[in-house]
């Protein structure tokens, strides 16, 4: 889950930040020198601070020395880094987050490579924190859990206004351990609750599969692995002699840019644009990342002599998003299945302190006809869902449709 890499993300899963170390400033030296007069006079340059602005600030702080029954066990340094988490969250982004000492700590450690817990990607989507995907063969996704599943509570901690690195932390643990999520599905009526039993999490990447002739990729995930790994499948592929091809991406969170780019890579010309890295005029010119030139299968099979199919639902996001809409935009393969998730920003890890940190949204991922990924997903050529009895029936109308396409 929200596996994080610097310094480019693509989970997507991360300079204001000094006002509030001025604030800490502040409060140290606001005797001497007076609060606000101490603040305004070691703002950032560039940015205006009024006594005004600051009144409420110090307002609160003050009623809570004054009023908040426990204020006496009340550390001042916490409020601080409780300031600068609202600060950071003020931007409405789920995935700048601001760490101090503590979650700065577990962050790290987590981006290190910890594989213990339920396996599924979660993100907070329009304000509530939804699954993603659950891993293949994972304990969420042997107990059921489903793309789109909102989560109301973790045990009986209510996920209202959390972060999704907040989240993380709590549904993450040592192996044999349980933890229990409550959450809301469509189509089904109330809450719905399961316990999921925490395990060491293998991560899978790709696997193939022929069925009625037609050549089948399916990629669970972006890692380091997936290129090497994907250009043994299209070995496979080409020496099948079929020139029809299944990409299914379904349930796909995304993993590394790289890895993508170099997939998209076999199927376009030298040149033509895979995504654009968007700074939003933020002192950063945009980077187009282009196609290496593989082109395997112009090149093999001769310009439109095959045809590819991806499948996509609401658990492809980031990477998988990415190559879909590369393809999908250049005209090269047809989307089939359900809007994809959303999810598509870059993310920097800032050292703010020595114990804390920032994770901060630097860039959009835009496809190459400048589509924002996280505004709005992809929409399929086709529109295919999976109702519950065909999930029941194990009936997948998704891949019969794909199929149906290549065959004609």
């Amino acid at each position: 889950m929200n596996k994080e890499q610097n310094p480019r993300i693509v989970f997507g899963i991360i300079g204001a930040v000094v006002i509030f170390l001025a604030f800490y400033i502040g409060i140290a030296f606001g005797e001497k020198k007076g609060r606000n007069e101490a603040l305004v006079s070691i703002a950032p340059e560039g940015i205006t601070l009024t006594n005004e602005q600051f009144e409420p600030f110090w307002k609160v702080w003050k009623v809570l020395s004054d009023k908040y029954v426990e204020a006496t066990t009340t550390d001042t340094q916490k409020r601080v880094w409780g300031a600068i988490q609202g600060l950071a969250s003020s931007q409405g982004d789920p995935y700048t987050v601001f760490f101090p000492p503590e979650e700065n700590k577990n962050f790290k450690s987590d981006i290190a490579g910890n594989f213990e817990g339920v396996g599924m990607e979660i993100a907070v989507k329009e304000g509530i924190l939804t699954v993603v995907s659950p891993i293949k063969n994972s304990p969420a996704d042997k107990a059921g859990m489903k793309s789109g599943d909102k989560i109301i509570k973790i045990d009986e901690k209510s996920t209202n206004n959390m972060s999704t690195d907040a989240a993380v932390k709590l549904i993450r643990g040592t192996r044999g351990t349980t933890v229990k999520i409550s959450f809301v599905r469509e189509g089904l009526t109330g809450i719905q609750e399961k316990t999921l039993t925490r395990d060491i999490i293998d991560i899978p990447t790709l696997e193939t599969e022929t069925k009625d002739g037609i050549f089948i990729i399916r990629l669970f995930s972006f890692t380091a692995q997936s290129p090497n790994l994907f250009r043994n499948a299209l070995r496979d592929f080409l020496q099948s002699g079929n020139n029809r091809l299944v990409l299914d991406l379904r349930g796909n969170p995304g993993g590394y840019l790289d890895a993508a780019w170099d997939i998209a890579s076999w199927f376009l010309p030298a040149g033509k644009t895979i995504v654009v890295e968007d700074f939003g005029g933020k002192g950063q010119e945009n980077k187009v990342y282009r196609s290496k030139g593989y082109d395997v299968f112009n090149k093999y099979f001769g310009e439109g002599k095959y045809k590819v199919v991806i499948l996509v639902n609401n658990g492809s996001a980031s990477a998988s998003e990415i190559l879909a809409g590369a393809l999908q935009e250049h005209k090269v393969a047809q989307l089939v299945g359900i809007k994809t998730f959303g999810k598509g920003s870059v993310q920097e890890l800032v050292t703010i302190t020595p114990e804390t940190s920032l994770k901060v949204t630097i860039a959009r991922w835009l496809t190459p006809l400048g589509h924002n990924l996280s505004h709005d997903g992809l929409e399929p050529d086709v529109k295919v869902e999976i109702t519950p009895k065909d999930a029941e029936a194990k009936k997948d109308p998704q891949l019969d449709k794909a199929l149906e396409i290549l065959k004609k």
